[in-house]
């Protein structure tokens, strides 16, 4: 408690009324959010169909995340089937596999979104290529991770207290993203707030 009322008397000895801040996401907090924003139906993300549908379907699954020469790198694992079901069975085409997406991140509307987005596949086929068509023009124009209520949730936490009631309450009471970089370990946002203590 001691260290916060430093840290606000010093903010407001420099008449600063408004910071940047920078936040660095590393790559495994990513693949957390990623799975917990799109990746949410038993692992799957499903990008046409559902579990239930046994002939016309396709999802992504496990998926990582890193960096290559300053750009994001997501691999993943696609499986999908465009066929008719005739007589209990499904005629026509499908696959698995495993795929890598190349793209740079930037901040649109305030979330993570991709652009130059570039999907490559360890082998080829028409079916992949009609795949790895369709998973370029999806990741570059429906991709998006929303950073606010996530940061909301981080910053409002009260920190915890030996007494019922806590000290002080935290409300952000604007956000938002500037800029992202990639790192080797991780995304760097750059953020602008306001974090009201009451």
């Amino acid at each position: 408690m001691a260290r916060f009322i430093v840290v606000v008397l010093l903010l407001l000895a420099t008449g600063v009324s408004a910071l940047s801040a920078e936040l660095e996401l590393r790559y495994g907090a990513i693949e957390r959010l990623i799975a917990d924003q799109l990746f949410s139906q038993e692992g799957r993300l499903y990008v046409r169909g559902n579990k239930t549908t046994k002939c016309k379907f396709a999802y992504l699954e496990s998926p990582r995340v890193g960096a290559v020469d300053g750009r994001l790198r997501v691999s993943a694992r696609f499986s999908g089937r465009t066929a008719l079901d005739m007589f209990g069975g499904c005629m026509g085409l499908g696959d698995s596999f495993e795929f890598t997406l190349i793209a740079t991140p930037i901040v649109k509307n305030g979330a993570l979104a991709l652009k130059g987005v570039n999907v490559s596949t360890p082998r080829d086929s028409f079916y992949i290529r009609r795949v790895r068509q369709a998973l370029t023009t999806s990741f570059a124009h429906d991709f998006k991770i929303e950073m606010q209520d996530r940061a909301r949730r981080l910053l409002e936490q009260t920190p915890a207290q030996t007494t019922a009631e806590p000290l002080y309450h935290q409300e952000l009471a604007s956000f938002d993203v500037r800029d992202v970089r990639v790192q080797p370990d991780g995304l760097v946002l750059v953020l602008d707030f306001r974090l009201v203590v009451k």
